[in-house]
Parts: C-alpha cells; structure tokens; sequence
C-alpha cells in the first residue's frame, strides 16, 4: 500500500510542470533577523521622473537675474530630467542690439544647468520697441537664438508640447499687450497641434507649455479662444496638465476634463507684493514628478534649497562661532540724565576669527521714545583674523521718562564664503545706558511706586553676574502685599537645585538655601502672610543658621552651615526661578527689594523701616519706584538693573507704613 502510493506521487511530479520565477518575480521583502515586528511596506517600484519649470524672468529690476542665477543652483541640486520655461525670458520692447545682449545674458546662465531646457516665448521676447520693426517684430531673433516658436519633443513615455499665445492680430499681424486681439494662435499653429496630438496618442501623459495663461476667464473674459484649444487637448485623451506665466502670481485653476491648470509667479521678473508665498507672490520654481499614474507639482522659494554637503564641520565651527559673536560695548555706556537727555557713542570691537571675510552691519532703530543716531548704520567687511571698530552716535532730548524706551539695534552678519553668502540670523541689540543721574536723585513721596505681578511668569530679573552675591552669610528682604497666594509661590530669589529663595507659597513663608549640595530651610506655619496688607519679609543666613522674620518678628531658625551651590540663572523677583523662565509667581505687589552681604538682622526683633537704604554691604536694592522703558533701577551702585517681564509693571503706590 505504501509502495503504491508513493509511485502514485511519483507519477503525479512527472505530470506536473512547475513554473520558474524571473528574478523579477520573486517575492520582495524586508530583510531582518527579528521577529515578532510589524511588517514594513515597500516602496513603489514603477518608472518616476523630475522636471523643473521657471516662471518669468523679467518685468521687473534688472537685478532678477541675480535671481536666475540662485534658481539655477538650486536646480543643480535638485538634478531634474529637463528645464522648462513659461517665457518672458529678456526684457525685450527694445531693437536688435539691446535684445541680443539680454538673450546673451539669460542664455549664459541657463547654460550651467546640467540638464536641457526649453524656452517658451512670451509678450517681452518677441516686441520690438524702436523705429523700423521687422515683420513679426523679434520673432526671428528668437528663433534664430532660442528655437522655434513651437515645437515639441518626447521624454520618457511623455511628449511636451510648447505653444505661441503672441501671434498678433490674424488680420494685420500687430502686436501688442493691451488688448486681447493680440494675444493669439494662428490657424496654422492650431492646425500643426492638432496634427501632432494625433501622432502622441501612446504616450502616457503631454505636457502643454505657453505664455498667456488664457484659461484663467476672470483675466481674459473677452474673445477667449483658449476654449477651442481646450477642446483639442481633452480630446486627445491624455494632456495631463497645462502650464503658463505672463501674470507673476500662482494661480491653480484645478481639473478641466482630467487636465491640471497651472500658472506660475516669477523667477526674477516682478513681484506685486514681495515674500508673499501664500498670497502666491514669491520668485519660485515648479518641481514636477510624474509617474505613470499622475503628477505631483511642488513650489520651491529660489534659495530654497541647498547643498547639505556643504555644512562640513568646520565651516559649522566658524558659523556657530559667528553667532555667538559678542557686541559687547567698548566705550562705556550711554549716561541718561534725570531729566531724561542723553548723549553718548556706542562702539564695539568686532574680531573675526574665522577664515573668510565677514560682513557687519548695524542699523539703530528708531521708534517712540526720542532716540535719535547718527549715522543711521554702520557697515563693514573685515579679513579674516582682523578687527575693526563700529560705532555710532546716540542722543535723547530731555522729555522725562513717559515715554523712555531702550535704544537698540539690529546686527546683519554675513560669512562671505566661497561658495557664496551665509546670511545669518538677525539678532537685536540693547544698546547699554547709564542711570547714574537718575539713581542720585532724592525720594519724591508723590512719584511712590511697588511692582505690580500678575502670577504665573510676571516677574522682574536681575542679571546674577551683576548681583555677584558673594559666598558667606547674606541677607534677602523686601515688601509684599499680596492678593493671592495659593498653590506654589516665588518671592524672592534663584533657587534651582542651588542657591537661594523666599517662597510664599500657600501663605507660608519657606526661606531656603542650598548649601553643600542640600537645600537647608526655614518655614513658618501655613497662612502666616496676610491677604491685602504690607508685610516686610526677611531671610538671614549668619553662617551658622538661616532665620526668617515678618515685619521685623523672628517667626523661625534651624541650624545650617556650609558652601552656597551656584547657578547661572537670573535672579528674580515676584515668582520663582527656572530654567525656561519665571514661574509660579505672586499676585499682588512688592517693594523695596535689597540683597545685603552679612547677616543684616541679628537674632532679636527689630523695626523693619518702610524705606531701605543703601550701604557698603548693599548688593542690590530697587526701590521699584519707576521704570525706566524694562528697566527697574538698582541704587546700590552696582547698576544689577531689573528688567519687567511677563506683564509686571510699576503701579504708583502712597508710601506709607505697613503697620
């Protein structure tokens, strides 16, 4: 039985012809050694192709083939099939000199593509302007030159078609781009596109190029012959898309009869509206990718694209270098008198340690508070490993302090490297002021101020660089008459898993310092600081304990001792520290802020003075008064200036006293 059934398979294989698989045929997968992993699509295997299409070159500055010359390098990267045109390639409206030499100039840079290109002809490449035209005025200067007025040719199982919209007038042959009885196509042109539409019924997708986008009715509402050409192209059966210029904006007209309607902006002639892309304004380039199902078209800003071969590490070294370039002042700052005048040079020393020429340039910038420079910029190129001085000069009248704002000004650096310009980021200059005058002057009760914060990252910084508070025992206070306190509350301080704070947080006063890498603290019971009442707040480290007062009452002490731990960030004044930011700020308003080296209060009660005063163990003190544009001003003598943020303001306050 078994030896019968086993000749029964035998006889069955010889039967059996099993197909063999082309390499072409086998089954294509993901390779890998894991199991249990999703299963990875592959990609798309069928034939694909890139061309790239320009709008108009002129109709405007002269300056737009600057314009070409970038789209040309970007088209280099982009490394497309073929290089179509929509026309208006010279200025044209000129005789023959003039244009000649136009078409030398385009023709000389669309000769460094790698690729082929075809030119279209449009209104400014075929009129002549001048005595004598010719019959068909530049018609013959453009064939002679560019190639035919219209032509097509194959690539690709793709035929692309390239049609005359500038005929003139069928009657005289006039041209002209003020009425529509220009802007034509011959019999005879229509009749040659009808002929070869005939003859590219195999292909799978035409393309159609021309000037005049007549399809666009709202442009051409009279004698509209494009519907005849239409039907010409929808009868063929397989025009995929049609594509034209002449208006200088991108306009998508969608599907007629399965054919895509496209009119592009410029590529150097002029812009209604510059940088405007999503209004359809910008110097652009089309990338058309074509498979055999479709066409996917994309819109390229000209130096859009760029070589990512060319970001080696070294030249990344020298632009970082760049950008963290210091304009630090090399004159001393501009001094602002009580009166609110100021007059003063701002200068810089720029160094360029990198290994190609840079260009700087800084432009002051005018606004409402009576600024006033001269010159209004100040330019340079510098060799590398040089320096060179910039400056300018700034004054204010004498207006007070309503409207006071901080001078500054923009800096342009550009790396003129050699494979071109890097331009990089603009940055913004506060130019740096004196408020020596301002400082010195004497308390005026009516012009009694506190700041204002609004909770959450409203605050006032305070450069700790400036602070400089010294290693050893300190003293942090200041006056607050809150509104709200619950959930977590800053005061006063920099506390990140270092240095110091005062927390207000649930009306609990917590003063805390880190030192020898824990944070040591002080607090009071829960709801010790009252709602709508000035309270002065203080928190001492002597060395050998930290204590904490309330309105000049010791309300707590533990022992600490060690090495405050630093940090970098700001202190700040109204909210809590961060790394991103203020965060967790009060509501309500604080006063009379002072750092003080030394334990200022000792460890008995005392009366706390409405109004602090400076001295020689005095690191910080605002009397939160007046700001000045940001600026709340530190008279301790060591300028350590706060800056607003986040809504904190200076509300004008009666002076008097807490209790």
């Amino acid at each position: 039985m078994r030896s019968a059934t086993l000749a029964s398979i035998l006889s069955l294989a010889a039967l059996t012809v099993l197909p063999v698989r082309s390499p072409s045929q086998v089954t294509r997968h993901v390779h890998t050694n894991r199991s249990d992993a999703r299963v990875l699509p592959l990609a798309r295997e069928e034939g694909v192709f890139h061309f790239v299409i320009y709008g108009d070159r002129t109709g405007g500055p002269k300056e737009g083939i600057r314009v070409l010359e970038q789209a040309v390098a970007d088209t280099k990267l982009l490394d497309p099939d073929l290089v179509m045109t929509v026309g208006d390639l010279v200025q044209g409206y000129n005789s023959l000199e003039p244009w000649l030499e136009e078409m030398r100039e385009f023709k000389g840079v669309m000769d460094k593509l790698p690729c082929a290109w075809f030119p279209v002809a449009g209104n400014h490449d075929v009129y002549w302007r001048g005595p004598k035209p010719p019959v068909g005025e530049h018609e013959r200067d453009y064939e002679t030159h560019f190639g035919p007025l219209w032509y097509w040719f194959e690539h690709k199982n793709a035929a692309f078609f390239v049609l005359y919209t500038d005929e003139g007038d069928p009657k005289d042959g006039s041209k002209g781009i003020g009425q529509s009885r220009h802007q034509q196509m011959s019999p005879e042109q229509i009749a040659w596109l009808r002929a070869e539409l005939a003859k590219v019924k195999d292909k799978r997708h035409v393309f159609v190029f021309c000037h005049h986008p007549r399809w666009i009715d709202s442009r051409y509402p009279e004698n509209n012959w494009w519907k005849d050409v239409h039907t010409l192209l929808a009868a063929a059966g397989n025009v995929t898309a049609v594509f034209g210029g002449h208006i200088h904006r991108i306009v998508y007209t969608g599907k007629r009869d399965g054919i895509e309607y496209h009119a592009l902006a410029t590529t150097g002639g002029h812009l209604n509206e510059e940088n405007a892309p999503q209004l359809g304004y910008v110097h652009h380039l089309h990338v058309v990718t074509v498979r055999e199902g479709g066409i996917q078209v994309a819109t390229l800003p000209v130096g859009a694209v760029f070589d990512p071969k060319q970001l080696t590490e070294e030249r990344l070294r020298e632009l970082d270098e760049l950008r963290s370039m210091s304009f630090a002042a090399s004159d001393g700052p501009i001094e602002v008198a009580s009166d609110g005048s100021a007059l003063g040079i701002y200068a810089t020393r720029i160094e360029n340690t990198t290994s190609h020429p840079i260009e700087v340039t800084l432009t002051p910038q005018l606004d409402a508070g009576r600024w006033s420079f001269g010159p209004d910029h100040v330019h340079a190129v510098i060799a590398p490993g040089t320096e060179r001085r910039l400056a300018f000069a700034v004054a204010r009248q004498a207006r007070g302090f309503e409207d006071f704002t901080v001078p500054e000004a923009l800096v342009h650096v550009d790396w003129l490297a050699d494979a071109g310009r890097v331009s990089l980021p603009e940055r913004r200059l506060v130019l740096p002021l004196s408020f020596v005058g301002v400082e010195d002057r004497p308390f005026d009760p009516g012009r009694s101020g506190a700041l204002s914060f609004a909770g959450g990252a409203s605050a006032v910084t305070v450069d700790s660089k400036k602070l400089a508070l010294p290693d050893g025992p300190f003293t942090v206070e200041c006056w607050v008459r809150p509104t709200s306190l619950d959930g977590r509350r800053g005061l006063i301080g920099q506390a990140d898993q270092s240095e110091f704070g005062l927390f207000a947080s649930d009306a609990t006063l917590d003063f805390s310092v880190h030192l020898d890498g824990q944070y040591k603290r002080v607090k009071t019971d829960p709801g010790t600081l009252s709602l709508g009442a000035w309270q002065h707040v203080a928190g001492v480290f002597d060395g050998h304990e930290l204590r904490l007062y309330l309105n000049g009452l010791l309300l707590g002490r533990t022992a600490a001792t060690g090495k405050r731990s630093r940090n970098a960030l700001p202190f700040v004044i109204g909210a809590d520290t961060g790394r991103r930011g203020p965060n967790s700020g009060i509501e309500g308003l604080v006063d009379e802020v002072r750092v003080s080296t030394g334990a200022r209060y000792e460890d008995a009660d005392f009366e706390a003075p409405r109004r602090l005063t400076a001295d020689d163990k005095t690191v910080l003190l605002l009397h939160c008064d007046e700001h000045y544009g940001p600026y709340v001003l530190d008279v301790s003598g060591r300028a350590a200036h706060g800056q607003l943020r986040s809504g904190a303001k200076i509300d004008r306050v009666r002076f008097v006293d807490a209790r």
